[in-house]
């Protein structure tokens, strides 16, 4: 057999320790009924390709994140497999380079306003675990948050060194997010494209029709500007037309509000951009905000929104939506006001450190206002404020808000630099790309909390990380005269 399989010594004894281990853990699974004892094989195969070249697990990651599914751990937790199980392996991959290689590695990427800005943001959370109410939940945030910026910034920084390589990267979540996009419109389609059933026909890939459209559409710049890599009327170049068509109908078809609108935005954000006019947009966006805020707020505005319990209900049509969404009959954008009315009073009484990162959920009912109560109120999937600001200024507190505002300034003001900076055409598509994919992340944040999930937080800290490698000019994406 050994012969036969044309196998050297070295690799005859790993081939057959290998299929020691597969078949003592499929036993040992059966035996048990503990079935996660099957996937040890699993975990030292990937334990082997670390070694052998990591960048084979860093492109699966990207791969299996759009087909992840979420399943529970047990204790109240859940994960989403194995987008999160590879996601932490990689962080601990990064953790060893950083120790083995420490000194060869160029200290620019980390020296970089935005990385330092992004460092700040991840210190303070680390900090308000001190003052976290629930000190224990904060900490696995804090875990959470590590291996998301281990994996997709850092670990993007040290891998992501030549275009072939974003290519590559491209293409693992193009390919695996069409293949879900199709296998969805054709069981959607099957049942007349319902409303109402859209969560159903997500099974198992998406948790909810957010989480498909906010993917679809963070992902939507990464795969549009990508035919700029191939010569026009080619077939890549066709294909990846075909792919944004797809993801359009994609988004369409979620019934996604807040996604519609981010997709729509994408256009005069694309001339923002090129005008040089993204410091005044954020600080306008900003203001607006404030504006509201304050306008709502002032002798409790708010008050006179209040709505009719009996009347504000979910809808099973799209256009019965739209319409209620107008009128304040919809269920889910009041019971947004529900929440953020909570927050509001809940930072008056924490207002610097906050409730500790995580806490939302445990502390916001006793702040609540009754007359904006609605039928989801209990909240049984104990989702958090649908508002990523309000989130982080909970739970967080002016300080961590006020952290997060500089970064989020530091990002935008940086990348428009960057783009101007740039001479090449398509080094700067892919500033553009990236910049384009973060505005895509920020409008999503007004409406949800979606930057510590696979699907949205990948893509933001990518963005973060290919934006400081062009800036240095560690990643120089000419394109090929020929494909």
């Amino acid at each position: 057999m050994q012969n036969k399989l044309g196998l050297d010594k070295p690799y005859a004894l790993l081939f057959w320790s290998f299929g020691l281990i597969c078949l003592a853990s499929i036993f040992s699974a059966l035996a048990t009924g503990f079935y996660l004892l099957a996937l040890i094989p699993a975990v030292f195969l990937l334990g082997f390709l670390c070694i052998q070249d990591v960048k084979i697990i860093y492109y699966l990651l990207f791969f299996t994140i759009p087909m992840s599914t979420a399943i529970d751990v047990g204790g109240g937790f859940s994960t989403d497999f194995p987008s999160e199980f590879i996601t932490v392996l990689l962080m601990g991959v990064t953790v060893l380079l950083l120790l083995i290689n420490g000194k060869k590695i160029d200290k620019a990427f980390f020296l970089h306003p935005i990385s330092i800005a992004l460092f700040i943001h991840f210190a303070w959370i680390f900090i308000s675990v001190f003052f976290s109410e629930n000190v224990f939940v904060s900490i696995k945030y804090f875990l959470a948050k590590a291996w998301y910026i281990f994996t997709f910034f850092i670990l993007s920084g040290l891998l992501l060194q030549k275009k072939e390589h974003i290519k590559k990267l491209v293409w693992c979540f193009s390919i695996s997010m069409i293949i879900t996009v199709i296998i969805i419109l054709m069981r959607h389609a099957a049942i007349g494209f319902s409303f109402k059933e859209v969560n159903y026909v997500l099974r198992p890939f998406y948790r909810n029709h957010v989480a498909y459209a906010s993917i679809l559409t963070v992902c939507f710049p990464f795969v549009f500007f990508a035919k700029n890599w191939y010569p026009k009327f080619s077939k890549k170049w066709y294909l990846l037309i075909a792919f944004s068509i797809l993801l359009v109908i994609g988004i369409y078809f979620s019934y996604t509000r807040a996604a519609f609108v981010s997709l729509l935005i994408l256009l005069p954000s694309y001339f923002i951009v090129r005008l040089k006019l993204t410091k005044i947009a954020f600080i306008a966006a900003f203001g607006l905000i404030l504006l509201l805020f304050f306008s709502l707020s002032y002798k409790n505005t708010f008050l006179d929104y209040t709505p009719d319990y009996e009347r504000t209900v979910a809808h099973k049509r799209y256009d019965n939506l739209l319409e209620a969404t107008l009128k304040g009959e919809d269920i889910s954008t009041m019971e947004r006001f529900y929440r953020w009315i909570a927050s509001v009073y809940m930072v008056k009484e924490k207002p610097w450190t906050g409730y500790g990162p995580g806490n939302f959920y445990n502390f916001y009912k006793s702040h609540t206002l009754e007359s904006f109560k609605t039928y989801v109120s209990d909240n049984p999937e104990k989702s958090g404020v649908h508002n990523y600001f309000l989130m982080v200024l909970v739970e967080q507190g002016v300080i961590g808000f006020l952290i997060f505002l500089y970064l989020s300034f530091i990002i935008f003001s940086k990348g428009e630099q960057v783009y101007h900076k740039l001479k090449n055409k398509t080094d700067k598509a892919l500033v553009m790309t990236c910049m384009l994919s973060l505005i895509v992340v920020y409008s999503l944040l007004l409406m949800n909390d979606m930057i510590e999930t696979d699907k949205v937080g990948s893509f933001f800290f990518l963005s973060l990380a290919l934006l400081v490698k062009l800036d240095l000019k560690q990643l120089v994406f000419h394109r090929e005269s020929s494909e």
